[in-house]
């Protein structure tokens, strides 16, 4: 089992910036990815971000030059820096890991951080 914790969420004015952590209780260098989705209300989940193998990224439309997403493999955390935000990136965000081991290939996400952008 992994656990996953997102941390970093909370109230900002729209233009303002947040940064998302996931720390994860296992080692990431070996992740076969790890990724950020949002669930907004009356909206169906969304990829915002994804990091695999090789330091590959690869971002939803909608946040592309706004959202970063970035890994440091010594504190096996994951990120998530967003600048300019606007109203509509209002969300719950959650982090996603996948691990090779030895059952096969297994899916952990994190419990949610909130994203709230208003003025």
């Amino acid at each position: 089992q992994v656990q996953l914790v997102e941390s970093g969420g909370g109230l900002v004015q729209p233009g303002g910036s947040l940064r998302l952590s996931c720390a994860a209780s296992r080692d990431i260098l070996g992740v076969v990815f790890m990724g950020w989705y949002r669930l907004a209300p009356g909206k169906q989940r969304e990829l915002v971000a994804t990091l695999s193998s090789g330091a590959r990224t690869n971002y939803a439309d909608s946040v592309k030059g706004r959202f970063t997403i970035s890994s440091d493999n010594g504190k096996n955390t994951m990120y998530l820096q967003m600048n300019s935000l606007e109203p509509e990136d209002t969300a719950v965000y959650y982090c996603r890991g996948r691990w090779r081991e030895l059952g096969g290939i297994n899916d952990y996400w994190g419990q949610g951080t909130q994203v709230t952008v208003s003025s």
